[in-house]
């Protein structure tokens, strides 16, 4: 082999060196470590569709068979403790007409019982059971949180029955009963409950008094002289409450109603 020859097989066994640990960097350590090489695909957005109302399914309106109420009537006591959300997904399937057996739940003595079944009724929207709501959020045995809740679905509900409601949660000895009936007032299209909210004006708690005049300027649009409700004593408040039953007294009987602003969802 002449001198040229063996330099022309070292630089192809140099170059064949060179090739094979290229390969390796680019394919076999990749490989080995379970790198990825980013591709481009092209984007294709998905076809819209059209928007479907958030209960696809309907609620069940046939009135229950026997072996349903005795169903419904065996998942009462399962409104509390871990099955909970279950018992309430299988009222919400027997639907409205599960409500007569759902409302017995109000009398039972767990309260996370009262209030489950508080909130089972507003996912059913079940204006059926107002009536029981109301009595709830009247009784003076029940637990404030109970209360509060039943008032606050029952407006949401049908919130011409609540009046009742109202008046007598405006007379509670509990402060907080007082500010729930205060606020839930604004929702309550009823010229009966204007004189409530003007005689909770000088409630002893300024948060009650508060919320009462918040609820008569959203449900009268009545425009007051300024006064500062933050910073004001009972007496100063008394002397408000003058004014506001001058001005009902001379508007009670031509006086309509304004919208009042919708209530926020039950949470």
């Amino acid at each position: 082999m002449t001198v040229q020859q063996r330099r022309s097989c070292r630089w192809m066994i140099v170059l064949m060196t060179l090739m094979l640990g290229m390969a390796q960097t680019l394919w076999a350590e990749p490989i080995g470590k379970g790198w990825v090489i980013p591709v481009q695909v092209p984007y294709e957005a998905p076809p819209k569709g059209q928007d479907l109302p958030a209960e696809s399914v309907p609620q069940n309106t046939k009135p229950l068979t026997d072996g349903e109420v005795q169903r419904a009537e065996a998942l009462l006591p399962l409104l509390e403790g871990t099955q909970e959300f279950w018992a309430m997904g299988e009222f919400v399937h027997l639907g409205e007409p599960a409500v007569p057996v759902l409302v017995k739940g109000l009398t039972m003595p767990g309260p996370r019982i009262r209030y489950n079944v508080i909130e089972t009724i507003s996912m059913l929207k079940a204006t059926s059971a107002v009536p029981a709501l109301v009595a709830t959020a009247k009784e003076p045995n029940e637990i404030p949180r109970v209360r509060e809740h039943a008032l606050r679905v029952a407006v949401r509900l049908n919130p011409a029955k609540v009046v009742d409601a109202i008046e007598v949660m405006a007379k509670d000895q509990n402060s907080s009963i007082r500010k729930a009936a205060a606020f839930e007032a604004r929702y309550v299209r009823e010229k009966t409950v204007v004189p409530v909210l003007i005689g909770m004006i000088t409630d002893e708690e300024r948060f009650v008094a508060l919320s009462a005049v918040q609820s008569l300027w959203i449900l009268t649009r009545h425009e007051t002289e300024f006064h500062d409700w933050e910073t004001s004593t009972k007496q100063d408040r008394q002397e408000w409450t003058t004014e506001w039953l001058e001005w009902w007294n001379g508007q009670k009987d031509s006086f309509e109603m304004s919208d009042p602003k919708r209530p926020a969802r039950v949470r």
